[in-house]
């Protein structure tokens, strides 16, 4: 067996890492101020929600949200607290060299799990990885990516590109 079946897989444990949100937000600071810019905003008293439509978007120390609509829910018990966040229409998240976009994106802030849902590509750098859906869990540390469902009802593929570093010439060429 060739060095480079392991290079292979360590180069893919690489891609996930570093092309994976979970680490970049994990450090974000989520008691910072938000801001907001939309179209419109409607408040949904009956319903405990927000509802932000008309090229949204949402900055928290330097995480920028960009989505055609926004719903934030949320109880109303003594304080205001927001549960969850659902972004629709062009959804991208930026921060950093970190860029990801999907048809829609889930925030379930009582269970700290971001999930990204269809069409989904994630870019840092030069690395990118495509699925239908990726599920950040920021508690676990944990990013996974599913395959989607092509047009025509099949079963998709996650695809992905990384740069691997440059090395010199004479390493792992080894055989076992």
């Amino acid at each position: 067996m060739k060095i480079y079946m392991f290079s292979a897989i360590a180069a893919l444990a690489l891609l996930m890492h570093s092309a994976a949100p979970a680490q970049i937000i994990q450090n974000h600071n989520s008691s910072a101020p938000v801001t907001f810019d939309a179209g419109r905003i409607e408040l949904q008293d009956r319903s405990d929600r927000v509802l932000l439509t008309g090229n949204v978007i949402v900055q928290q120390a330097g995480l920028t949200l960009r989505a055609g609509r926004l719903t934030a829910a949320y109880s109303n018990a003594q304080n205001i607290d927001v549960n969850r966040l659902d972004a629709l229409g062009g959804v991208t998240i930026t921060k950093a060299d970190l860029r990801t976009k999907s048809d829609a994106a889930i925030y379930d802030l009582d269970r700290n799990i971001i999930t990204l849902i269809g069409n989904v590509s994630v870019t840092q750098g030069t690395n990118k990885i495509n699925g239908g859906r990726i599920i950040i869990d920021l508690t676990q540390n944990r990013t996974s990516v599913e395959a989607g469902t092509t047009a025509s009802g099949q079963k998709g593929r996650v695809s992905g590109t990384f740069t691997v570093p440059q090395r010199s010439s004479n390493a792992n060429e080894t055989d076992n």
